[in-house]
């Protein structure tokens, strides 16, 4: 297929200048952090970043059907351009390798499309191109009446790659990621166990030779064995994790929109799971940042038992059962992948496995990685423009009270929020799950906050600076698209607050903060949050959602002061010893 460029020069050549695309560095080939590793460590990591390499293949051929073909047209179009002088393919390529993908929204809410002759699909590379979400249902309704129960619970499961079935075009076929990419799995299942003889800790070596087998086989199983002994890793010198995140999958949950096809779903207990996308994360574990984010872990029960409606459902975290929760605080090498997508942003940390995985059901835990060369500040023009921006939005009474470095403490208790409320029933939520979990997370954040400092976690110095830090950095350049979950969540606090006294935006824009009321407020929107993921009810998801996600004309008044501030468009990685340690395996 041939394709046309979807940008013109001077958008690629503004797109791709500096004060648009941001760029996140990892760790440089003469990182001290590698040099003090032992050789075997050192040898590990060529292996497993090799590893990364493939899994973004595989990742990218699940965003998109086009996107391999569409990089091999760019990278013939380059090399061309020495003969033609044009620069189109040269800079198109660079926005491609930031964002992974021919499709980004980037940080203004805008759909960037590589490929001009190309459009968005609501399945991407998981469902036929072809397919939409109208035939999709009607199939799938087709077939749960011709009583082909166990075919769809295939088509609606997270590891599955759907295809037409070629014998019988009105039908769905699922085939497990692991055979659909065969040979690029069995690659990877070399390189680990390759990584495994050399790397110098044996219960990483455990993981990378159970991860290895999970890779040869499809069997959800031996995944979640992987799972389990990853996620209570806790001292080990590297960190390597396959990430699998199903926050994209925009099709799979359009089945609760459709009455009919939602109860014929109930009726034949199907569990519908959106299907995860793969990253993978390579680096090396930083102890005095790990140090500093385990302070945490022993007030979890204490965060557990403050949640509202603790006694009505289940939870991760208990005062009965030991924490299986481990915490690392990671110099990046390599993201790769999902996890390594710049669009719009990129992670600050995860906390997996997620509900949907098995590992939890056979008594593994979770595990918080933390991202400390995205999380950074380093760039000075980077630190002016912070300046700038709170001069802007920010009423000068509040300015003592911010204090970027907060932003971490706030993380920490995002990503263990994710730990704690109900286990089950959010998928039923759809569309809307993934909104309202991040919602959850950022709401326990705040909502413990007085909690965890009459216990001695913060002072009142501390507690104050992330309510307003987390206050300030939670404003944004433009309204969201719906699709976007962290986004969304943000608008929809901010208007929160707004309606409950808590915060107030001026007519001219700048924010101020009620402090003593931002943690009364926070447990009120947690409590509200909680209930509709305990009912697992599609439409009072939906509604909270839509009631709540508004965007006043005093945000778009700041968005406009913050579009002047800031030119910056997307982002993307440099990661130089992730690239010599590939080449030398090749």
């Amino acid at each position: 297929m041939k394709y046309d460029f979807g940008l013109s020069l001077e958008e690629l050549e503004k797109r791709t200048s500096k004060d648009c695309l941001i760029t996140k560095h990892m760790l440089d080939i003469d990182a001290p952090e590698f040099l003090a590793l032992s050789d075997g460590d050192k040898t590990a990591l060529s292996y497993l970043v090799k590893v990364a390499r493939i899994i973004e293949k595989i990742n990218m051929q699940l965003d998109s059907s086009h996107n391999l073909p569409f990089k091999k047209f760019l990278e013939e179009e380059i090399k061309k351009s020495a003969k033609t002088g044009d620069r189109r393919a040269e800079l198109t390529k660079i926005l491609f390798d930031a964002q992974k993908g021919i499709f980004a929204l980037d940080c203004e809410s805008n759909l960037i499309k590589l490929a001009a002759n190309l459009e968005k699909k609501l399945g991407r590379g998981l469902y036929p191109d072809d397919l939409d979400k109208d035939e999709f249902h009607k199939i799938l309704i087709n077939m749960l009446k011709q009583g082909k129960i166990q075919d769809v619970k295939k088509i609606l499961n997270q590891r599955s790659v759907v295809e037409r079935n070629k014998y019988k075009k009105d039908e769905l076929i699922a085939i497990d990621y692991v055979d659909k990419f065969a040979d690029d799995f069995k690659k990877i299942a070399e390189l680990l166990l390759r990584a495994s003889c050399v790397s110098t800790n044996v219960e990483f070596n455990e993981y990378l030779r159970l991860q290895s087998q999970a890779f040869l086989v499809a069997d959800p199983m031996l995944d979640a064995y992987a799972d389990k002994k990853w996620a209570n890793l806790q001292d080990t010198p590297l960190e390597f994790t396959i990430t699998r995140e199903n926050y994209s999958d925009e099709m799979t949950e359009t089945v609760f929109e459709n009455e009919e096809l939602s109860k014929l779903i109930k009726e034949n207990n199907i569990d519908v799971i959106s299907k995860d996308y793969l990253g993978c994360r390579v680096g090396i574990v930083n102890k005095e940042g790990t140090n500093y984010i385990l302070k945490v872990k022993d007030y979890l029960p204490l965060m557990a038992k403050n949640m509202p409606y603790s006694e009505e459902y289940e939870q991760t975290i208990s005062d009965e059962n030991e924490i299986s929760q481990t915490m690392v605080d990671v110099d990046l090498i390599e993201v790769a992948g999902d996890v390594g997508a710049f669009r719009a942003g990129i992670t600050l940390a995860e906390n997996l496995p997620n509900n949907d995985k098995l590992s939890l059901t056979i008594g593994g835990g979770r595990r918080n990685v933390y991202h400390r060369q995205i999380r950074f500040i380093t760039d000075e023009d980077a630190k002016k423009k912070l300046q700038e921006r709170l001069d802007s939005i920010l009423d000068k009474e509040f300015h003592k009270y911010y204090d970027d470095t907060m932003d971490h403490a706030f993380t920490i208790g995002h990503e263990n929020g994710h730990s704690l409320g109900p286990k089950t029933g959010c998928e039923a939520l759809g569309k809307y799950k993934s909104i309202i979990e991040e919602n959850k997370a950022d709401m326990v954040s705040l909502s413990m906050l007085d909690v965890l400092t009459e216990a001695g976690l913060y002072t009142e110095d501390e507690r104050k600076k992330i309510i307003v830090t987390y206050a300030a950095d939670n404003m944004l350049k433009s309204k969201p698209d719906i699709t976007q979950a962290h986004r969304v969540r943000s608008v929809m606090q901010n208007y929160y607050f707004i309606q409950n006294g808590a915060m107030k935006i001026s007519k001219d824009g700048v924010l101020s903060i009620n402090i003593d009321m931002m943690v009364y407020i926070a447990r009120q929107m947690l409590a509200e949050i909680v209930k509709i993921q305990m009912s697992g009810d599609f439409l009072a998801g939906e509604k909270y959602v839509l009631e709540n996600f508004v965007w006043t004309p005093e945000m778009e008044i700041m968005s406009q002061k913050l579009k002047k501030i800031s030119k910056r468009l997307n982002g993307r990685t440099s990661q130089p010893l992730a690239d010599k340690l590939c080449e030398e395996i090749i």
